[in-house]
């Protein structure tokens, strides 16, 4: 058996990983669990979100402070989600600095599209070549917003 290989990426004594093994799933799940955009999400849901996912751990030493996955078919297009730096550990340029990992993975690179949604973080990701829609009439949602409120 080979081997897999996970890219990552150092700076200073951070650490940004794609190995799944080192995510930790509860302060993943416990940061999206509270955000606006998965409030109450599963813990199990958030595992196989992660399994199903390159996921990119920003570490400090083994402890995980940071964290986006992107969904893709590694060819033509990615969608960028559940992207966070725990509040202690922000305004030290870390979240442009996952992005620039995010977007330098070399399974991701040539792609047509990379999407993602943001309700504040518009300008962070300007800093790493995203744009508003050219053509936001051509997109559509299937959007349940109560779906995490109706698991059992």
């Amino acid at each position: 058996m080979i081997a897999r290989m996970f890219p990552e990426w150092r700076r200073d004594e951070f650490l940004v990983t794609t190995d799944p093994a080192r995510v930790d799933l509860d302060v993943v799940h416990g940061f999206l669990a509270s955000s606006y955009w998965a409030k109450g999400i599963p813990r199990e849901t958030v595992r196989r979100s992660i399994e199903e996912s390159i996921p990119f751990s920003l570490l400090s030493g083994d402890r995980l402070i940071g964290f986006a996955r992107v969904v893709s078919d590694r060819a033509t297009v990615a969608y960028l989600g559940d992207v966070f730096v725990l509040p202690e550990h922000r305004g030290r340029g870390l979240s442009v600095w996952l992005m620039e990992c995010v977007v330098a993975h070399p399974d991701l690179q040539g792609l047509r599209r990379w999407i993602l949604l943001t309700r504040d973080a518009h300008d962070l990701y300007k800093k790493t070549g995203w744009t508003s829609l050219a053509s936001p009439d051509r997109w559509m949602e299937r959007w349940d917003p109560e779906v995490y409120g109706r698991r059992g």
